[in-house]
């Protein structure tokens, strides 16, 4: 799999950092190891941060910036890394999606970054571009129905967008039949060593919860 990074997300970017993992996995629809895991963090991060924190935090600021750059409001189309840790700050539980959803979830709330999550078996082609949503383009996303991804980050394939920082979409997301996964950290604070642990992060994640013996991670972007 081959990810570039257009010259618009460039220009409007540049500091760009991506961390894609590849890896065979098995899915499932809970592990109450995980979820042993997620609540204590989450326990122990809600302890340490307040909603008002989130103004604070790097990734989730770096990433709102680059919405704004590339034309959109990140208010009304929010960062699902964000999304997550708004939602876990206000003291509501987590959607329980399956293993690999679920921990894909924790990293993102561990570290701010806006990650994707991709079957990459319903991949068209051997190569993702990052580019910018343009007016009309066609995208359903998990569970939001039609989205307007005009003037969004987007992932695409030979078939058109595949995922953006707000959603991924239906035709690739991942499901209990998943067997090779793809999960891209979206590294818009162009911290390098921060986008590198995230990934690293998910890769042991995946190791301990979803039988992942084979994987790698690429970086791109940087």
């Amino acid at each position: 799999m081959e990810i570039r990074v257009s010259e618009e997300i460039r220009q409007r970017c540049p500091e760009f950092t991506g961390a894609a993992v590849l890896a065979c996995v098995q899915n499932t629809e809970t592990n109450p190891q995980l979820w042993e895991e997620i609540n204590h963090f989450i326990t122990d991060y809600r302890s340490r941060y307040t909603p008002d924190s989130i103004k604070e935090m790097p990734t989730i600021l770096a990433t709102r910036e680059a919405y704004k750059r590339c034309g959109k409001d990140p208010s009304r189309y929010r960062p699902s890394g964000e999304a997550l840790v708004r939602r876990t700050l206000k003291g509501n539980d987590l959607y329980r999606v399956s293993t690999i959803v679920d921990l894909i979830n924790l990293a993102s709330i561990a570290y701010g970054y806006s990650i994707g999550g991709f079957d990459s078996d319903k991949i068209k082609g051997q190569t993702l571009t990052l580019g910018i949503g343009k007016e009309g383009e066609p995208y359903e996303g998990i569970g939001r129905g039609t989205l307007n991804i005009s003037g969004l980050p987007v992932f695409r394939d030979e078939l058109g967008g595949i995922g953006t920082p707000t959603s991924d979409n239906e035709r690739t997301k991942i499901s209990l039949e998943t067997t090779h996964l793809l999960t891209i950290v979206n590294g818009y604070d162009g911290d390098k060593t921060n986008t590198l642990a995230c990934a690293q992060y998910i890769q042991e994640l995946l190791q301990k919860y979803a039988m992942s013996e084979r994987n790698e991670i690429i970086l791109f972007g940087c």
